[in-house]
């Protein structure tokens, strides 16, 4: 049985409680971890305060070391951790490997720019002499960062690798259907040599673990990423101890399609935007606005592919795409569609249940593709989290963007067109933290990434992220 990690060392529950980790491909069961209560989710946060001062006060060239050694102690295990992601959360076992070598990937970033001096702050003459300013970098304290389960690895890490590598110190809750592959990497990140109590992972339901970090004044921040309701409570809850936050929340992402662009590459781009993972990403591709001129070429393309895929386990290395994680997010997307449909739209390809072997232990849907899509449908208001796209005709661009803009999200967008003032008002007037022109939806480290509207609060990824994992002090000197 896997383990909980506490102030460096395995930990179980005092309750006896365990927490049944079972294959949505299959149904079997993986393993089973300890379910933490308030009590462990206390001993976590007591370990990271403690450790604070201390890692705190470790000069940033020797965090960086320590964290490259852990990374690179995980690089080792890559394909261990590939194999427990894979069993626990249901995607091909190649997305796994790519998302477990993204985890060392952002460790490796983040801990260079700490080595390179990149936490900075400034120097600034003031109006009295003889004395002068400084604004310096100050960690924050204890994070608590709150993972979901569609990406536990890549949005571990987004939390993680600037946390500390600025100087805090971390009590991890992955989500408790997929806590395994996270346990292992913060074991192997421990046994790289951080030091007792700055990395630590609990494993329980939200309602305990997750409030006692919310509400724990000695968690100074929390890093959240999950759907918007949840997300707008942990702020709300969050405030009663002026806690920083940063959320990233639920997208709805838009794809414009325009009559100039490279169709062979836009549809490539849009299926794997919207059937990697099985659909189950924040940038997935969610909705297609395409001009009516080359709406019929885009739509067959699109559907041609959609049928193509290999749906298979996640264990079978021919798979594209897996199951999707739970029965319950399968009967979402089937609702979502039903709906569509008693609306009058067309499914064009997939749109039900895989059956027969190897499908009837798990969750598999076909990718599904549908048009004639009336807009008061569900799909258009609401994040679909599954392997839907729905298709639909415009004349031009300003009903492209107004469409696209029609949402109460805004995390992701695409454009498509060979015309630069064409993508320049796309990513002016495109509602969303992040704009890609003519290519898929992947988040860069080296770019700010967060959404706005009701898709979240503040920024991951770039140097950008480090002003939201530490806060700025001003300093008067005189006669020195």
């Amino acid at each position: 049985m896997s383990t909980m990690v506490i102030d460096g060392k395995p930990a179980t529950a005092r309750s006896g409680k365990t927490v049944e980790i079972r294959d949505p491909a299959t149904g079997d069961l993986v393993d089973n971890v300890p379910q933490a209560g308030v009590d462990e989710t206390r001993q976590a946060i007591d370990a990271a305060h403690t450790a604070f001062r201390a890692w705190a006060d470790t000069l940033p060239a020797k965090r960086a070391q320590i964290l490259m050694k852990g990374a690179a102690l995980a690089r080792q295990h890559l394909d261990e951790v590939a194999l427990l992601l894979t069993r626990e959360q249901g995607k091909p076992l190649r997305d796994s490997k790519i998302e477990a070598e993204r985890f060392v990937e952002n460790i490796e970033f983040y801990a260079s720019l700490s080595a390179s001096g990149a936490i900075r702050g400034k120097h600034v003459q003031l109006s009295v002499p003889g004395a002068f300013g400084l604004v310096v970098r100050r960690p924050l304290g204890v994070v608590g960062a709150i993972i979901p389960w569609n990406f536990p690895l890549t949005l571990l890490a987004n939390k993680i690798a600037p946390a500390l590598a600025v100087g805090n110190t971390v009590v991890a809750k992955p989500a408790s259907t997929t806590p395994l592959s996270t346990i292992r990497l913060v074991e192997l990140m421990n046994e790289g040599g951080l030091p007792p109590g700055v990395l630590n992972v609990v494993v329980g339901p939200g309602a305990v673990v997750g409030q006692e970090l919310i509400k724990n004044p000695k968690v100074r921040k929390i890093g959240f990423t999950g759907e918007t309701q949840t997300g707008k409570q942990v702020m709300a809850e969050a405030a009663s101890d002026l806690k920083h936050v940063t959320l990233e929340l639920g997208g709805s992402d838009p794809a414009i399609v325009c009559d100039d662009a490279d169709l062979e590459q836009a549809s490539k781009a849009i299926a794997i935007g919207r059937f990697f993972n099985a659909g189950q990403a924040c940038l997935a591709v969610k909705r297609v606005y395409v001009f009516d001129s080359v709406a019929d070429q885009l739509i067959e393309k699109l559907t041609a592919r959609a049928k193509k895929l290999k749906v298979a386990p996640g264990s079978d290395a021919s798979s594209q795409m897996g199951p999707m994680h739970t029965a319950g997010g399968r009967e979402t997307i089937e609702a979502q569609l039903k709906d569509a449909v008693d609306r009058g739209a067309r499914i064009l390809a997939g749109g039900k249940r895989l059956r027969g072997e190897p499908f009837d232990g798990g969750f598999f849907f076909e990718p599904t593709i549908i048009t004639d899509v009336p807009w008061e449908a569900r799909v258009w208001r609401e994040e679909t989290f599954g392997p839907l796209l729905p298709i639909a005709r415009v004349k031009d661009l300003e009903e492209a963007l107004e469409k696209a803009n029609d949402s109460e999200f805004g995390l992701g967008s695409s454009i498509f067109t060979r015309d630069l003032k064409r993508a320049q008002v796309g990513i002016d007037r495109l509602d969303a933290g992040y704009t890609w022109v003519n290519t898929i939806q992947v988040a860069y480290d080296e770019l700010p990434f967060g959404g706005t509207k009701h898709s979240g609060f503040g920024k991951e990824h770039g140097v950008e992220v480090l002003d939201f994992y530490t806060e700025q002090k001003s300093a008067v000197v005189v006669g020195v």
